[in-house]
């Protein structure tokens, strides 16, 4: 007569934990990317506006997440959540705040390094820093070395990622070197610490709270800067104008930064950085098939070491011993 082992129920039990925090991990995944395929496309929508009106990027950025955090206050009063969120701003107005405000300077540091300095060194410094920061926060918090397997994928993101910038590039620059790259880093930071800090909210708040919270704050950090570039309130008119400007603030705004933070819960930072190098590839395709931009060999390479960076995300690493 076989007799059950003592401990299989143990076993058995933390098998099945391991699946299910597998699963919750590639579905958090999923969510990232997905954002980032979606911030991807923010970029032929200004090309889009700047073609119909002469709406400078800053002023763009405020419509985009003023428009954002209209429909958002608005889902979060039929869904009866403004209380969590007046919850949320009271028990951690700091870490809200800095995400809001993170958010929206990232977007303008990185718009004026572009002006500055041009398109490649804005996207490989900002968007190459991020990964580096917050892996380097993480694996300090942590008090061990990144992994093998966290280099290897770090390593496959950032050549992909500089091959991608360089291909989809022209080699216009900005008059302002210095400058530009100063505003590059002050960008990359900047969307580090949003990922940092937002992910400590983002596991103890639903998404939609702290997308409307973080998402409303931007947009006030951003109405100084409008002041300045002028509102365009008369460009805005146009149809075209504004419906673009609703797409953003939709799909590249609400929807996006929803699933980011949906995302976190259960995706490691360092991971959802790299995850979100999906923009890039995202513009770069878009570019290609809707602008006729060749892409390149190079690019194409580029691509494929993103692709197989953010692949390589989903892989489990075993544990020791």
């Amino acid at each position: 007569m076989n007799h059950p082992q003592p401990g299989a129920p143990h076993h058995v039990a933390e098998d099945l934990g391991h699946a299910v925090h597998d699963r919750r991990a590639r579905v958090g995944l999923v969510q990232v990317c997905l954002a980032g395929v979606l911030w991807g496309t923010g970029g032929l929508g200004v090309l889009v506006i700047r073609d119909a009106a002469p709406l400078s990027v800053v002023t763009i950025s405020a419509w985009r997440m003023v428009i954002a955090a209209a429909v958002l206050l608005g889902a979060l009063a039929l869904t009866r959540q403004l209380r969590a969120a007046s919850g949320l701003l009271r028990s951690r107005p700091g870490h809200v705040v800095t995400v809001g405000v993170c958010t929206a300077a990232y977007q303008a540091f990185y718009y004026g390094s572009v002006v500055a300095v041009g398109v490649t060194v804005s996207t490989v410094v900002s968007l190459g820093l991020a990964p580096v920061l917050v892996t380097v926060v993480e694996s300090v918090r942590a008090r061990a070395r990144p992994s093998p397997g966290q280099l290897a994928v770090l390593g496959l993101a950032l050549g992909g990622l500089v091959l991608v910038s360089v291909s989809a590039d022209s080699t216009a620059g900005g008059d302002h070197p210095v400058l530009g790259v100063a505003a590059a880093l002050g960008s990359g930071a900047a969307y580090a610490l949003t990922t940092l800090v937002g992910r400590s909210l983002a596991r103890s708040t639903g998404p939609l709270v702290l997308t409307t919270a973080s998402t409303t704050i931007g947009a006030l950090a951003l109405l100084p800067a409008v002041a300045f570039a002028g509102t365009g309130g008369g460009d805005v008119a146009d149809p075209v104008v504004a419906g673009t400007l609703v797409y953003l603030g939709l799909m590249t705004m609400a929807l996006a930064y929803g699933l980011l933070y949906a995302g976190l819960r259960t995706t490691p930072g360092s991971a959802a950085v790299v995850a979100t190098l999906l923009e890039p590839v995202t513009a770069a395709v878009l570019a290609a098939v809707l602008l006729g931009e060749r892409l390149g060999p190079v690019g194409l390479v580029g691509v494929a070491l993103i692709l197989l960076a953010v692949a390589g995300l989903g892989r489990r690493e075993a544990p020791p011993g």
